[in-house]
């Protein structure tokens, strides 16, 4: 019923920028808290950025805080990531994730939805 489509994920300059885009279909009569996680080599998949579905509440990892920027359109039924001062630490598997209510998922268990993901890679 829902779809989660990432784009926006390639190879970039350590310093760069970057912005990610998911596309959520199937959520015409659903109302939910969108986020980002990440999932780099050898590591746990975790939270980075989190926005409610009004978009008025967001939500940053430490990490993050100050360098990612998370938003949303709802008439585009779009989320997105803008990704600044990227650094080689940032490189990992990107995942867009669906929330189980319009509060934004800040953990796994949260997610209802999951994209496939896209692949960032920040060279030195």
């Amino acid at each position: 019923q829902v779809q989660l489509v990432e784009s926006g994920g390639g190879l970039v300059q350590a310093g760069g920028s970057l912005r990610l885009s998911c596309a959520a279909s199937g959520l015409t009569r659903s109302y939910y808290g969108m986020a980002w996680f990440r999932q780099a080599p050898g590591k746990e998949r975790n939270f980075q950025a989190g926005i409610s579905y009004s978009g008025d509440t967001t939500y940053y990892s430490d990490g993050a805080k100050g360098r990612f920027t998370i938003s949303r359109d709802n008439a585009k039924s779009t989320v997105y990531l803008q990704m600044n001062s990227l650094k080689p630490e940032d490189t990992a598997v990107y995942y867009c994730a669906g929330g189980k209510s319009m509060d934004a998922p800040t953990k796994n268990s949260d997610v209802n939805y999951w994209g496939k993901g896209t692949l960032v890679t920040v060279s030195s």
